[in-house]
């Protein structure tokens, strides 16, 4: 592995060759940058001023906001002990107090050891996410050499049905709908902006890491994080993805003061999940590719290395009996595969950043983790998050320091979801790793951190990250997607748009009363009062709540009578659908003209229900307003399905977990969608 690390009698000449273009005879200038600043005081030279973060009162190259970041990197990891490097390469979790808010006090510890990477689930008020990051920029401030903390975040700016996907809620940022919206309208410009506005509003309340996008492909119909991704097209895909990376880094050449990191996910396509099942459980690691189709889900992750993205984060799936270049990939998870990490991912594709393992891959997964909650204990109402989780998928009879070790082997620089750096420092004491491994390592990550501008000012304005964040205009384009990313699948008879003055009674079902009365709606509890149903429905899912990733939507997708469908030969799933059924029957019975609202986190087999509906829109996250902004015509669809719509779960079964649109005779096509102004639409 190269070791980027510059060499002392290199820093110490780039740094005499700064002091000295800063002489009285000298024309070099610089713009003095803000500095931010709790415990560290300033120290003044050549009439500037510079942090002194490690308390010597002494200006260090690492401190020279003048030198560029390779060198102010290398000379402080020339500063760094070995526990303080291990902890670098710790990604851990911010302790929220029970009021949300977070807990520094318990923190302690784990800041003591240096760990100064963190994923954020704060959510909803900025003002508190934006004075708690300040609060512990300050607190590690005044520890150690006083490297600033990197604050990191799942996705927070979309619009979910499903309060148990792997995002945030979006409370008061600007709130858009999922990636699929986007891939429905497949407009680049319209990525980078939302990007552009999700970057600045990450940035006003201190996070500087998006743990996105998602590369990954919904090839595979019953997997539970299609709602992530950008559809089925890998070009497509790639496109959106660029677009995505350059507008949260504001630009395609790396890193700037006012980028946010994108860590791509997850290297190399975390789609072909056996049977759709979901890899964060011991009973969905299996990742497969019955089409033969692996190189197909690598295209999207070319968006990613055009756009020069900073981070790259693997996925759980332990790949089975794939070839890729006449070469069999070893059958271990992706964070702990050379071939994919070194050959493919620095080799091939001659990445240079982060790559950053996903969540608990050295963690055991014990008979608990394997068995998950017992009937009784989902009965007593037992919290699943007892259950405890852990991804070594592959490696499971490894020590957890063996783990480490082989995952930083394949090419991992940072772990994620752990904070105890102790198996690290014992896997380098016994020899398994190398100090140059780690070396490398923690200059690519400390190198971010400088292009970041964190060591200068790593503090956010509070007010005014209270006036930014899902300000009027932002939430007006965000809106405005949710509308126009719907796809209309059906219009009988042009019944849509339509309007109070022609359906003056409506009988609405999972919507807000309050929203279509401000329409002009007169809305009615009985189907037979009602002159025209609104019904919102979900795409029919699986559960399992005796696992804490149970709880992602996966497996079943159409509407049925019959519960417990099976899901796989290894797992079965609660089913949730027969209600929406019902009511959708209910209003059929009624005799009046219904318009159905499906929301498509993944796709939706609608053979059931599209003959009792008269119109059909689909939305990939939208507000009540949004939706009625396109049923009474105010704003036309002007989505095309960025997936094909099942005809049959039989059909779902039939089809490869890795090869796009395959499914026998859909009943909708990839690429569909009607229009209010013309008959049909579609795409290629």
């Amino acid at each position: 592995m190269k070791n980027n690390k510059l060499t002392v009698t290199a820093v110490a000449a780039a740094l005499s060759a700064i002091l000295a273009g800063c002489g009285s005879d000298s024309e070099t200038t610089y713009t003095q940058p803000e500095l931010g600043h709790r415990s560290a005081v300033l120290l003044s030279v050549d009439d500037y001023q510079f942090k002194d973060l490690n308390q010597d009162n002494t200006l260090n190259p690492y401190e020279d906001w003048r030198l560029d970041s390779e060198t102010r990197a290398a000379d402080l990891l020339s500063r760094m002990s070995l526990a303080q490097k291990a902890g670098l390469m710790m990604h851990g979790t911010l302790t929220l107090d029970s009021d949300g808010r977070v807990d520094l006090d318990s923190m302690s510890d784990v800041l003591n050891r240096y760990v100064n990477t963190f994923i954020t689930r704060m959510s909803g008020d900025p003002q508190y996410i934006a004075t708690d990051n300040n609060a512990l920029q300050a607190k590690v401030e005044a520890i150690g050499l006083g490297i600033p903390v990197t604050v990191s975040t799942d996705p927070r700016n979309h619009f979910t049905n499903d309060p148990n996907a792997t995002s945030v809620a979006a409370g008061s940022f600007s709130q858009w709908p999922e990636l699929l919206g986007f891939a429905a309208l497949n407009d680049a410009a319209v990525v980078r902006n939302f990007a552009q506005i999700a970057r600045q509003e990450y940035r006003a309340v201190g996070v500087q890491e998006a743990l996105s996008p998602q590369a990954d492909l919904a090839t595979e119909p019953r997997w539970g994080r299609v709602s992530g991704t950008f559809g089925e097209d890998n070009y497509v895909a790639k496109n959106l993805v660029k677009a995505y990376i350059e507008g949260f880094q504001d630009g395609d050449d790396g890193l700037t003061k006012d980028s946010v990191i994108t860590v791509v996910k997850h290297f190399a396509g975390g789609g072909p999940q056996k049977n759709g099942l979901d890899a964060h459980n011991q009973w969905g690691k299996e990742q497969v590719y019955p089409g033969n189709n692996f190189g197909y889900h690598l295209i999207p992750f070319e968006g990613a290395f055009d756009a020069n993205v900073a981070a790259v984060m693997p996925y759980y799936g332990q790949p089975m009996d794939v070839t890729y270049n006449n070469e069999s990939i070893e059958e271990v998870g992706f964070g702990f595969n050379q071939q994919i990490l070194t050959t493919l991912l620095r080799g091939t594709y001659q990445f240079k950043g982060v790559v950053l393992s996903d969540w608990a891959i050295v963690n055991d997964c014990g008979d608990k983790c394997i068995s998950g909650l017992t009937d009784e204990e989902v009965e007593q109402g037992v919290s699943v998050w007892t259950v405890p989780i852990g991804m070594s998928w592959g490696v499971e009879d490894l020590t957890i320091a063996q783990r480490y070790a082989k995952a930083v082997n394949a090419g991992i620089d940072q772990f994620g979801g752990v904070d105890d750096s102790s198996y690290l420092l014992s896997a380098e004491s016994a020899g398994l790793v190398t100090q140059a491994q780690i070396d490398a390592a923690v200059t690519r990550i400390l190198v971010q951190k400088f292009d970041l501008g964190l060591f200068e000012n790593p503090y956010v304005d509070v007010d005014a990250a209270v006036a930014l964040v899902g300000n009027d205009e932002f939430q007006s384009a965000a809106k405005q997607v949710q509308s126009t990313s719907h796809v209309l699948l059906k219009n009988q008879s042009d019944l849509l748009p339509v309007s109070a003055q022609t359906y003056p009674k409506v009988y609405l079902y999972q919507s807000n009363a309050t929203v279509a009365a401000s329409y002009g709606f007169e809305v009615v509890d009985d189907p037979a009062d009602a002159d025209l149903a609104i019904m919102r429905v979900n795409t029919p899912y699986e559960t399992d709540p005796h696992y804490p990733f149970g709880t992602v939507h996966f497996g079943q997708l159409g509407f049925a009578d019959e519960a417990n469908l099976v899901q796989s030969e290894n797992h079965d799933g609660v089913y949730t659908g027969s209600d929406d059924l019902a009511a959708i029957q209910k209003v059929v019975d009624a005799g009046i003209p219904l318009v159905l609202s499906v929301y498509l986190d993944r796709p939706a087999i609608l053979t059931a229900v599209e003959p009792k509906a008269n119109a059909i829109v689909a939305n990939f996250g939208a507000l009540d307003s949004a939706m009625f902004d396109v049923l009474t015509g105010k704003i036309k669809p002007k989505g095309h399905l960025p997936f094909e719509l099942p005809s049959s779960w039989d059909a779902v079964l039939a089809q490869d977990e890795d090869v796009p649109h395959d499914s026998a005779d859909p009943l909708y096509a990839y690429g569909f969608g009607l229009s209010y102004t013309t008959e049909t639409e579609t795409t290629d």
